[in-house]
């Protein structure tokens, strides 16, 4: 019986055999790469430094007059920003209008549980000088573990009956890990383009300055706050003073003078936490640690924090309650300036230094805070 020949059998044959040698071919190919043809040069990688990118960076800026007061009649047009030596355009200028996203990073280690009653009142603080009537704040709590206590809320008594709640937990404290938490929470906070301003992303942290077994680097979080325009504020508490405020125990030898308090954890043997500050650049700390993230700098790591996020640190230690560091932040948050903008060189690896400046004729005599820079790291892979 003759096979009946159907229309394109041809073609179909043709296509099977030609699978077929591709099939074989495959199944000889080498694993590894194919070496050059001879006579072709082997295209090599790109010279020069890796390129990532970088959205909007935003930078607080507090300026201040020769006599501390702060300074409130400055426009966008007074401001000259550079990056990496580069002029850039500012996108976005506010002076304290712009909604606070804020993470309230407060210690709850026994160690400061004779403070407790007082922080546990600072509440309507936070809700009504901090948060303001646009703001939102989450909480989080830290000793030897990390708890999210309050996710974000606009509610103000939800912010304070968890503030007037805080329990005491163990004699550690996890200070670069809650830092890290916090971080990470505001990263996902609207950021700010250039048609809509977003938040202002703030930490602000209730803690002794001092870290106790964190897998996470002061550097690493640092990179992490900058890249992500966290501006970090700190409120220094004293272990010192918590135990003027517990109760009496029998005298220990300390190998102090008699009547001599021992000093804070970490801190050199010096009156108050702002006259140890003498002498020290917290500035180039603060860009050391973000360039060596493995590294470690001496000093209060709240103040270095400050220094490369563009916040402050107030000490708790001698004539200043933890009531009126916190009032003076919120004054601070609400009087401050806010520029943003997108670096032309944003494409660059590595430290990029942002100076700021302001172009008036009693220029020399205003005080300026502002971030000192940002890490860009090469993509991974």
């Amino acid at each position: 019986m003759n096979a009946i020949r159907q229309p394109g059998c041809r073609a179909v044959w043709l296509l099977l055999a030609a699978l077929g040698t591709a099939s074989t071919l495959l199944g000889q190919a080498p694993t590894g790469p194919l070496p050059p043809r001879p006579g072709v040069p082997v295209q090599q990688a790109p010279k020069g430094q890796i390129k990532v990118q970088v959205a909007m960076v935003t930078t607080p800026v507090t300026v201040r007059d020769s006599r501390g007061v702060m300074v409130h009649d400055l426009d966008a047009k007074n401001f000259q920003v550079t990056d990496n030596g580069m002029a850039q355009k500012i996108s976005h200028f506010d002076l304290g209008g712009d909604p606070l996203s804020l993470v309230i990073l407060v210690e709850t280690s026994s160690r400061v549980e004779p403070l407790m009653p007082e922080i546990r009142k600072t509440g309507i603080l936070f809700t009504q000088t901090v948060m303001g009537p646009t703001g939102e704040a989450a909480v989080v709590g830290f000793n030897d573990s990390v708890d999210k206590l309050q996710d974000f809320t606009t509610n103000a008594e939800t912010i304070e009956s968890t503030i007037a709640n805080l329990g005491p937990g163990t004699s550690s404290l996890k200070l670069y890990d809650a830092m890290a938490a916090g971080v990470e929470m505001l990263s996902d906070r609207p950021q700010a383009t250039r048609e809509k301003p977003g938040r202002r992303r703030v930490l602000l942290i209730l803690s002794e300055a001092v870290d106790e077994g964190s897998q996470k680097t002061l550097g690493e979080v640092l990179r992490q706050a900058q890249l992500g325009n966290v501006t970090v504020y700190g409120v220094g508490l004293s272990t010192t003073l918590a135990e003027m405020r517990s109760k009496p125990k029998p005298p220990q030898g300390t190998g102090l003078p008699v009547g001599t308090l021992p000093p804070p954890p970490g801190v050199p043997d010096t009156p108050t936490l702002e006259e140890n500050r003498a002498g020290v650049d917290l500035t180039a700390a603060a860009v050391w640690i973000v360039q060596h993230v493995r590294g470690e700098v001496g000093g209060n790591p709240l103040e270095v924090a400050a220094a490369a996020t563009g916040g402050a640190s107030l000490s708790t230690f001698k004539d200043r309650s933890i009531e009126k560091a916190i009032d003076e932040i919120g004054g601070e948050l609400h009087s401050q300036y806010t520029l943003s903008y997108t670096p032309t060189d944003a494409d660059l690896t590595g430290y990029h230094e942002i100076k700021v400046s302001v172009i008036r004729n009693d220029a020399k005599n205003l005080k300026i805070r502002a971030r000192p820079g940002y890490y860009l790291a090469p993509p991974e892979g």
